[in-house]
């Protein structure tokens, strides 16, 4: 198989099991994973992270949503690599390339009306003539064919890994993009009863 061919083919999610997303343990176990090799090495630990008093100035002006998320990200990656008065990043924190998240939000109606304001980076490359049904799936998934990237934008990490989960079902034909939004509604609707719902992960604890 020619070298470009070979970059075209979807890769493995990049979100491995031994540095789990705690709520979304399930949804990282569903054979969509792979070992990183070698040991991991933060990109906190290279970067250093901002000053505690630094970040709690910024969040104090901060919508309540957006500011709990931050509170659950600093208690499970610590605190952010940069920051901004509008938004926090961190960089290779837990399954992650990179996260970002955003005081500003995008209203999305789909699968409920909800805000988007939380993007998690994977390395994930999805192939050109699977881009319109993922688009059809959700039109907060980000692709960058170019960095061999794919992202989640909502308001939580368990809907990013779970509608990753349906970018990795469709890119590999287990799925059409219909059935990836069933599955992507039902899912939402038992987390949020705290249900079992495998590809959204565990109810929040």
């Amino acid at each position: 198989m020619a070298e470009t061919e070979r970059q075209e083919q979807p890769q493995p999610l990049d979100l491995d099991t031994s540095e789990r997303l705690g709520t979304t343990a399930r949804a990282v176990a569903q054979g969509i994973v792979h070992t990183v090799k070698g040991d991991y090495v933060s990109q906190k630990g290279e970067r250093g992270a901002v000053p505690v008093e630094l970040v709690e100035k910024i969040l104090a002006n901060w919508p309540g949503p957006q500011k709990n998320v931050a509170d659950q990200m600093i208690a499970k990656y610590g605190y952010p690599n940069e920051a901004t008065p509008t938004r926090l990043f961190w960089y290779e924190n837990g399954p992650w390339k990179r996260t970002e998240l955003t005081s500003d939000h995008i209203v999305h109606h789909w699968p409920t009306v909800h805000t988007d304001f939380l993007t998690q980076v994977i390395n994930y490359r999805v192939p050109p003539d699977k881009f319109d049904d993922i688009a059809k799936f959700d039109g907060s998934i980000l692709l960058d064919r170019t960095k061999g990237e794919a992202a989640g934008r909502c308001d939580s990490e368990s809907a990013n890994v779970l509608g990753l989960n349906m970018v990795h079902e469709i890119s590999t034909g287990k799925r059409t993009w219909e059935d990836a939004q069933r599955i992507s509604q039902e899912s939402t609707v038992a987390y949020n009863l705290g249900r079992s719902a495998p590809y959204a992960g565990t109810a929040a604890v």
